[in-house]
């Protein structure tokens, strides 16, 4: 029958072992206390590890579709009030208009109403120019700075923008000048361009055609401003469900990397206490000399 002789040196190294599982051990308690995570390393809880790379995932996913949920707002509301303003012209445009057909209206004033419409056309223009992040909104997709050139000539093209704001959710943020102003050669500007020639020059045309033009670049703007706002409401609701579906993404996370303060404190008073008791054992056992390096 075998023995095995335990050696003074043997007893010292297992000791200075489970001091140190001890001491590792009272160390990990320590750091998910000053970081509040449980887990530190994946070795920490491996499921729970793989749990958390998932739930980041999707917290990355929900922050990028809130970054696009807040591009597209900015699309519309820029739109929107773009095309507010654009109305309130309109509107004006064709009260003058049908103030000029008016045969008691003498040529004087008639000419004074026509300088006026073309300084609602050059706002129009602006209008039709205005841009969100340095880009045209009725550009559609076009690299230049602006929508139509100075002379009323839409120089964008019919691109479309838009922007995914759920998981396989994209809206159309844009409207083009097309869309909004009518097509090439009986855009809105052309018609603004005829009715203050024929102030000038022929009023009869006024009630011929011209106030039934305008009425229908009127109600194109209005059908284009509904649009802009119908867009915009969707992408809101898509951003609030996006908002609530990250709050639990971050709840779950917290859940799972989440340290429990209490029972975590406990553990780590329990730790030190076994661990001090332990010193106090080696130092009844081994030599003073080891203890005293172990300490």
């Amino acid at each position: 029958m075998s023995s095995y002789r335990i050696t003074q040196r043997s007893l010292s190294q297992g000791t200075l072992a489970n001091l140190q599982t001890n001491l590792a051990r009272f160390q990990r308690l320590q750091e998910q206390l000053s970081s509040g995570r449980s887990i530190t390393r994946p070795s920490d809880s491996p499921t729970g590890t793989v749990s958390s790379l998932r739930l980041r995932a999707e917290s990355r996913r929900s922050e990028q579709l809130l970054r696009n949920a807040l591009d597209g707002m900015g699309w519309l509301a820029t739109a929107d009030t773009a095309l507010t303003e654009g109305l309130g012209l309109v509107r004006r445009a064709r009260d003058l208009a049908l103030s000029g057909a008016n045969g008691a209206i003498g040529q004087e004033a008639r000419s004074a109403m026509a300088a006026e419409i073309d300084v609602l056309r050059d706002g129009l223009l602006t209008v039709a120019n205005t841009t969100y992040l340095d880009r045209p909104v009725f550009g559609g997709t076009a690299g230049g700075g602006v929508a139509y050139d100075p002379a009323g000539a839409y120089v964008g093209d019919a691109g479309r923008v838009a922007r995914t704001v759920a998981p396989g959710v994209d809206v159309r943020v844009n409207l083009t000048g097309e869309e909004v102003f009518g097509p090439s050669g009986d855009d809105l500007f052309a018609v603004l361009s005829d009715v203050a020639y024929h102030l000038r020059t022929d009023p009869a045309a006024l009630t011929a055609g011209d106030l039934e033009r305008l009425d229908t670049a009127f109600l194109r703007l209005q059908n284009s401003l509904a649009t802009a706002g119908a867009r915009y409401h969707q992408v809101e609701i898509m951003q609030a469900r996006t908002e609530s579906n990250q709050l639990d993404t971050k709840s779950e996370l917290s859940e799972v990397e989440g340290v429990d303060l209490p029972a975590t404190i406990v553990e780590l008073q329990l730790q030190e206490v076994a661990y001090q008791a332990a010193l106090g054992a080696t130092a009844r056992v081994l030599t003073p000399s080891l203890v005293d390096f172990l300490r």
